[in-house]
């Protein structure tokens, strides 16, 4: 790295973040949380689905007509054949080298927090299923619909299920296991309540693990060495009969939870994503995230940790196939992952923030990357804050073995933060933050009292176990945050996201649960880490200044070769009147704004109000639009930026005729070029229909699409650009 690129860095970040210093905040109101959500697994307790199949461990086998009775597993699953949604083809089938016909079962090995009650088990297609374990009262009520119950105490306990047989005609398929008292509702409302209403305590939510980031895309943690990257085809799928497999919970599930709760997210992209993959997930989130929803976007988790798959990826086909040195080969997967948000996302920015995770014990590795990005490509950079015991006090502890106490940890705990933590994150802030003029967020972050090395099975694990429940652990969750809100300057919060919700107690993997599960009753139960942070929530909240405009919905339209701009909001206070500006690029990347019009308002609301305005002169280039409340006291605050620049389409570059919008039955597609391929999305953004065209018009039958929007997108040209996107609404 050179030092005049540091400089030109350096004074590009300081002349575009001015608005980034401003007045200091009062101490309660430094600091804000959100959460990382944990990922799905059969032994989990954090269970986000009423629908238990999402959360079935992947297949593993069974002998069948075995009189001796089968293994619990053969270890040939691989060695079936399957459906695209993972389904087997057939049950059983013949593996060469076994002595027993081959079937499929799955298993939930932790029941912990699972409802007691009856579950309905439905499939489609012709086949037997069988449970055992915990499963009582199995009764077949029809050829594609099961119950059984769960009763009594249901800790130690597990659930197994097995494909005793599968027609090839017609194979099982599309099971679901729903929980007790959601079978009328599990399409619609997916999600647990009981869930719900721990999440809600928070108002963003990180997905990396409910993506499965850590060696995504792997049969397992230590097969990563392969170059192919894999394109958006490659996803995960909603159908796909598992959600516990590498590639985890589908970006649809995720786009749900924030729109249908409002809640900010956080995601993770693939580290062998293409850019086929990448720009398309941008546009999944673009099209279907509610534009009032704030969307944080980060490349793969922690790639210079070397336990996990994307690390060594990145490493060896980054760097020592390039020549590159280590970590300023991490920077060329980063920059291109922003490079494709920033573009798909180009006039709408304020939608995401574009963050760079950075090792906090490394401020090295930490410069090296962030000041090697493209200034004015991304908007944060990511450090965890964590507090744990350090190499000291594991040995000082590990001589106590079973006699160490709960004061023994904390003790070792304070000593190393004083010494590690503290120091690495006010390097980080001075270093990077304060040097660049760009926030500092934290990916994650609590709790990371665990054995060295991790993983270790520790001589003073109940110690471990002991302080997770105990007041000393609210102590130090106290003491720390008051030291992290030193870190924050401006008139911006810290944004931490605690790692995690909700997961067991283990000495030697990590109690990383604020939680241990959904239904833990705290005063039985204590749970420390969760009072201190719901309590330091209540305290941000208080401080939080109601907002004078509360935006719901923005959006343009063009109609009749004018723009019609339409916002709602949800709540309004001091509100004195709107101006719409109307903005361009140019020659420049930021967009210059001019006032076209204003629009009175109704001073307070508490409910739903409506707006609108029509520009009767759209440019025959791309445009933006912005709508700015102007409150009583003079102050103006902004909705996101928003286009729809079909109008520059049908006048200056190209035509497209969609009619009729809405629709009933058919839609004619006509236009002044060629176009190869018309596809349709649904509102969470699943294709519903695709036709390939090879010409100039096009008629699309869509007698079988229910009510509701829908998201049009037209390609073609050589390089099966995207030639045009609409909404459309039947």
């Amino acid at each position: 790295m050179k030092i005049n690129k540091i400089l030109t860095f350096f004074v590009l970040i300081l002349l575009q973040n001015t608005a980034f210093s401003q007045a200091p905040l009062p101490e309660s109101c430094k600091l804000k949380f959100g959460t990382n959500l944990g990922g799905l697994s059969d032994y989990g307790t954090e269970l986000p689905f009423v629908d238990m199949m999402h959360g079935a461990r992947t297949w593993y086998t069974k002998d069948v007509g075995n009189p001796n009775g089968s293994p619990f597993d053969t270890q040939v699953a691989s060695s079936l054949a399957y459906r695209p949604d993972g389904y087997p083809t057939q049950a059983p089938q013949i593996v060469a080298g076994q002595a027993f016909p081959q079937t499929t079962a799955t298993i939930w090995a932790v029941l912990d927090g699972w409802k007691v009650g009856t579950y309905t088990v439905f499939f489609d297609g012709a086949g037997q299923l069988s449970f055992n374990g915990a499963a009582q009262n199995v009764t077949q009520v029809n050829p594609n619909q099961i119950t059984f119950d769960l009763l009594g105490n249901l800790v130690g306990n597990y659930l197994e299920m097995t494909v005793l047989s599968s027609a090839l005609a017609n194979p099982i398929r599309n099971i679901r296991i729903i929980m007790p008292g959601h079978v009328a509702t599990y399409t619609t409302q997916p999600f647990n309540p009981l869930w719900l209403s721990r999440v809600q305590t928070f108002k963003s939510v990180r997905f990396m693990d409910w993506a499965q980031t850590n060696n995504w895309g792997q049969s397992d943690q230590y097969n990563w060495d392969s170059p192919t990257l894999f394109d958006w085809a490659d996803r995960q799928k909603m159908d796909n009969y598992t959600w516990t497999n590498e590639k985890g919970i589908p970006y649809e599930m995720m786009i749900k939870l924030m729109n249908d709760y409002n809640l900010d997210g956080w995601i993770c992209v693939p580290h062998r994503a293409s850019n086929n993959y990448i720009q398309n997930m941008a546009l999944l989130f673009k099209n279907t995230l509610s534009p009032s929803r704030k969307l944080y976007v980060e490349y793969s988790n922690e790639i210079w940790n070397w336990m996990f798959g994307q690390a060594q990826w990145t490493n060896k086909y980054g760097g020592i196939a390039t020549g590159l040195s280590w970590p300023e080969c991490t920077v060329t997967y980063i920059q291109n992952c922003m490079n494709q948000w920033t573009t798909v996302f180009a006039g709408q920015l304020s939608r995401i923030v574009r963050v760079v995770g950075v090792q906090a014990a490394w401020q090295d590795v930490s410069n090296r990357v962030v000041f090697n990005m493209v200034p004015g490509s991304f908007d944060a950079f990511s450090p965890a804050f964590y507090f744990g015991l350090g190499s000291d006090g594991d040995a000082a502890l590990d001589i106590l073995g079973a006699n160490a106490t709960v004061a023994n940890v904390a003790y070792w705990v304070r000593q190393t933060r004083e010494t590690d933590e503290k120091v690495w994150l006010t390097s980080q802030k001075t270093q990077i933050a304060d040097a660049l003029n760009i926030p500092m967020i934290f990916y994650e972050g609590g709790q990371h009292v665990t054995p060295t090395p991790f993983g270790d099975a520790p001589t003073y694990a109940q110690a471990l176990l002991d302080i997770q429940r105990d007041t000393a652990m609210y102590n130090l969750y106290n003491e720390w945050f008051t030291f992290v809100r030193t870190l924050q300057s401006g008139s911006q919060p810290l944004l931490g996201m605690s790692f995690s919700l909700i997961s067991q107690r283990s000495a030697q993997y990590g109690s990383w649960g604020i939680l241990e599960t959904m239904d833990q009753n705290t005063t039985a139960v204590p749970a420390p880490k969760y009072k201190a942070i719901t309590e330091a929530m209540a305290l941000f909240n208080a401080c939080s200044a109601p907002l004078s405009v509360n935006w719901q919905a923005v959006d343009a339209r063009c109609d009749e070769k004018a723009i019609k701009l339409h916002w709602a909001t949800a709540a309004e206070s001091e509100n004195e009147y709107y101006i719409v500006e109307k903005g361009s690029k140019n020659s420049s990347p930021d967009i210059d704004w001019q006032s076209i019009g204003t629009v009175s308002s109704n001073g307070n609301s508490t409910t739903t109000r409506h707006y609108s305005f029509t520009d009767n002169q759209p440019h025959l280039s791309e445009v933006y639009y912005r709508i700015g409340q102007v409150g009583k006291d003079g102050k103006v605050t902004y909705s996101d930026v928003f286009a729809d620049n079909s109008c520059w389409e049908n006048n200056g570059k190209r035509q497209f005729a969609i009619s009729p919008n809405p629709f009933e039955g058919e839609i004619q597609i006509t236009s002044n070029q060629p176009f190869a391929r018309i596809q349709i999305f649904n509102a969470l953004g699943i294709e519903v229909l695709s036709e390939k065209i090879n010409g100039e018009t096009a008629t699309l039958p869509t007698q079988d699409l229910q009510s509701g929007m829908y998201f049009l997108q037209i390609t073609g040209g050589s390089d099966n650009r995207i030639l045009h996107r609409a909404k459309l609404v039947k």
